[in-house]
This record gives C-alpha cells, sequence and structure tokens, in this order.
C-alpha cells in the first residue's frame, strides 16, 4: 500500500496553512487504509525531502509525492524531483493542472462572487519564470476562455509580467466591458492572494481550495502515478 505525500509550497500565512491542511485531511479522508501526509517544498516544515527521506524507515513501504501546485515549475521539475531522485520506492506525480476540473473550481468562485458574465477576467496565477510553468497557465486559460463569454487576460502575482495589476489597467485601456474582474487561480490564502485585492479590479474571486474537486484530481494524479 503506498503513501500519499502532498506536497504544497509553504506560507507564513496561517489562513494559507489552515486551507492546505484541509486539503490534505479532505483526501485522508477519500483514502482512509492510505497513509497521507503533507509536505512542503520552501517557507516551512516538513519539507518534501524529509518526508520522502522517512519512508526508507518503514519496511516495505512505497510513496507517491503529489503535488499540491497548479501548474509545473522549479518546484515541481527540481525541488520534488530531487527528493524523489534515486528511489525505486518513492515516485513523483505531475501537478495538478493544467485540469479543466480546476476551472470548474474557478467558476464557482466566479459564480460565489457574484462576477457579471459581461466582465473581463484576469486569471491570476502565482507566477514562475519556468517557461513549463507559463504554458500550464496558458493551457488553464484557454479552458477559461472556453467556459466565459467575455474576454480572459492573464496576470502574475509574482515574478514575471503582466503583473495581475497590469494585466487590468490594460483590460480598462482597450476598452474591454467596463467591468474587470481578478480570477484567482490560487491553491490557499496567503501573501499572493492579498495582492489581487490591491491590482484594482471590480471582482476578486476566493482561492481555489477546499473544493471536493482538488480532492478528485489528487487522488487521479496519485492513482495515475502507481498509488494503491
Amino acid at each position: 500500500m503506498s503513501m500519499l505525500i502532498a506536497c504544497a509550497h509553504g506560507t507564513r500565512d496561517e489562513d494559507g496553512q489552515a486551507t492546505i491542511l484541509q486539503v490534505v485531511d479532505d483526501v485522508r479522508a477519500a483514502l482512509p487504509q492510505h497513509e497521507v501526509r503533507d509536505a512542503y517544498v520552501d517557507v516551512h516544515g516538513p519539507y518534501c525531502k524529509d518526508v520522502v527521506a522517512d519512508v526508507a524507515e518503514a519496511d516495505g513501504t512505497s510513496a507517491v509525492v503529489v503535488p499540491l501546485l497548479l501548474a509545473g515549475g522549479y518546484h515541481v521539475y527540481h525541488d520534488i524531483a530531487e527528493a524523489v531522485d534515486g528511489r525505486s520506492d518513492v515516485v513523483a506525480a505531475p501537478a495538478l493542472g493544467p485540469d479543466p476540473r480546476l476551472i470548474d473550481i474557478v467558476m464557482d468562485r466566479i459564480h460565489e462572487a457574484h462576477v457579471p458574465e459581461t466582465a473581463t477576467l484576469v486569471l491570476a496565477a502565482a507566477g514562475s519564470s519556468d517557461p513549463r510553468s507559463e504554458a500550464d497557465t496558458a493551457a488553464a486559460a484557454e479552458m477559461l476562455r472556453a467556459r466565459w463569454g467575455g474576454p480572459v487576460r492573464i496576470g502574475y502575482a509574482a515574478g514575471i509580467h503582466p503583473t495581475v495589476a497590469d494585466a487590468v489597467t490594460e483590460a480598462r485601456a482597450y476598452g474591454e466591458d467596463g467591468v474587470v474582474a481578478v480570477a484567482s487561480f490560487l491553491l490557499a490564502p496567503g501573501f499572493f492572494q492579498k495582492r489581487l485585492g490591491e491590482a484594482g479590479a471590480d471582482y476578486v474571486t476566493a482561492p481555489l481550495a477546499p473544493h471536493p474537486r482538488l480532492v478528485e484530481i489528487v487522488l487521479d494524479r496519485y492513482r495515475d502515478a502507481g498509488g494503491s
């Protein structure tokens, strides 16, 4: 029986920490016969490399690391990959996105925020200089465009351009419908989510977690990677 290691980024924000632990608890409830552990790649522990190292201490145990990250990037392709490198008993699953079920959650959050159907959306991701992460975010934006009647732009909370604030400003400058909404493509509350509220949009949606669809994706990533 494989352990599931749910690996998030890490945050100093207490609400963000609690939200991630809620996701892990939801996954644990869906896999009552399995060990489910949380791990992190930055900011605080337990760090992924240490949790993976602990697997060796349990005889006959294997594990799958499932990134609680919405796109691939440095943390997936370096930190998590390095943590499992050389291990035959521990493998890493892909990031949660791109996946149309993430867009289901984005749409739920949009409706919860009562965003008008004609609004311009700015899909607000964390941001990464890794082109694979940018490609995943672009794929998510295309999925959202297929579901939304108005324009959809991309903005990043940190690291690269356009920033979320830039994307909001550009939407207004180009005369797109007078209402601009930032659709959070962040997993949990924290510093980046607070930045979205400072971008000058008319509406800002809540982050994605917790949500039953997230649990579905985590379980699929786990099983597709060989978890049983």
